[in-house]
């Protein structure tokens, strides 16, 4: 059943909204279970996408911060996100409108404006994609939900454009749907855009001013002016990238305490580095704590930590390995604080000198 909602079903979706928008834009019927199914996809995907999202290697720091491992920095720069937020919101709104609005009730103008909308939501999903598109699990997951918005965002339009078609083909239920305009250039245009077929090149052309007049609005928010297209290349380690990011850190990732060390500082509070069979580590104090009881029980009780290294070897390699992103890793800290309280507690009831036995962790051997 997991792997059916988790892994099958989004694909299943995904070919839905693809199919539809050849199969579902002419029978009402099927319009109306399409328009089901978007609100599926979109909710949906977004749940997926914030799931899956933890586990990836994406983090949200820019190229200019050191990371860890295989750690990716953040697709889109920081400092421009607020533009990419702000022109998905805008094809949002306008899907929204277009989607749940009679197109007999409003003139072609304002379905052109709401296409165009969609277009601006669109091309950053479109820019999503290919910046990190990989031939990896996680990668492709993460494309799914902003490919179904651009499959959702054509079979829309699709609709409408035959739609109008449709209500041109009666001249009684053409009588004044065009609707009237005060001003005579506005009126001018709005009667060129009677014939639905122009609407997906009509709206292109308006995409431009629309996009320039947002973009000034978000440079009084402080925004740059070129922030569209830096958000997406003032990036590292992405395929529209131009900045190369400084070497990552790489440390042993096989046990759980060691990889809940890489998580943010402020939460796992790391005390500096040491060292793992030759590999550097982050060690903060519940690593120190979980090695001084794991030495404790190899003096004390040998074959007692033989099979349970033994067991945690087996199972405890792959579970860590699957701990990519900081976030994650800071859960793994939070869920290792019961075992680590218990820890300390035999440690203080073992040995002698337990801050002792404790400090000396993963220090090279000299050190000692």
């Amino acid at each position: 059943m997991l792997i059916g909602i988790f892994a099958i079903y989004p694909f299943i979706l995904t070919l839905i909204n693809f199919a539809a928008i050849f199969w579902g834009c002419t029978d009402f019927r099927l319009i109306r279970k399409g328009r089901h199914f978007e609100w599926i996809t979109l909710l949906l995907g977004l749940l997926y996408s914030l799931f899956i999202f933890p586990f990836s290697d994406i983090t949200f720091s820019d190229w200019t911060v050191t990371l860890h491992n295989a750690q990716k920095h953040t697709p889109i720069w920081t400092e421009g996100a607020l533009t990419v937020l702000i022109l998905a919101a805008v094809g949002i709104l306008g899907y929204a409108f277009l989607s749940c609005t009679r197109i007999s009730k409003v003139p072609p103008l304002i379905t052109v404006l709401e296409i165009a909308a969609m277009y601006l939501g669109m091309i950053q999903c479109i820019l999503w994609i290919v910046q990190i598109i990989r031939a990896e699990i996680f990668s492709m997951y993460l494309c799914l939900f902003p490919l179904n918005c651009i499959l959702i965002g054509i079979k829309v339009i699709r609709q409408k454009v035959i739609e109008w078609e449709k209500i041109q083909e009666s001249e009684a239920q053409n009588a004044g749907i065009t609707g009237k305009f005060k001003n005579r250039y506005l009126e001018w245009l709005n009667r060129r855009l009677e014939h639905s077929s122009v609407w997906p090149a009509a709206a292109f052309l308006l995409m431009w001013p629309m996009l320039g007049g947002i973009i000034c609005i978000l440079v009084l928010f402080g925004q740059r002016p070129d922030s569209a297209i830096r958000a997406w290349t003032e990036t590292s380690d992405w395929n529209l990238s131009q900045k190369i990011a400084p070497q990552n850190i790489y440390y042993d990732e096989h046990y759980l305490c060691t990889v809940a060390a890489g998580g943010h500082r402020k939460v796992v509070k790391p005390i500096r580095m040491g060292v793992r069979h030759g590999h550097p580590v982050i060690v903060n104090r519940q690593l120190c704590v979980a090695n001084a009881f794991e030495q404790i029980l190899e003096e004390r009780m040998p074959d007692v930590h033989r099979k349970i290294r033994y067991f945690y070897d087996k199972y405890g390699f792959p579970v860590a390995k699957m701990i990519r992103s900081p976030y994650i890793a800071d859960a793994v800290y939070f869920l290792m604080k019961p075992l680590e309280w218990i820890f300390l507690a035999v440690i203080y009831m073992t040995d002698v000198k337990p801050e002792n036995r404790i400090a000396v962790q993963y220090l090279p051997k000299k050190m000692k």
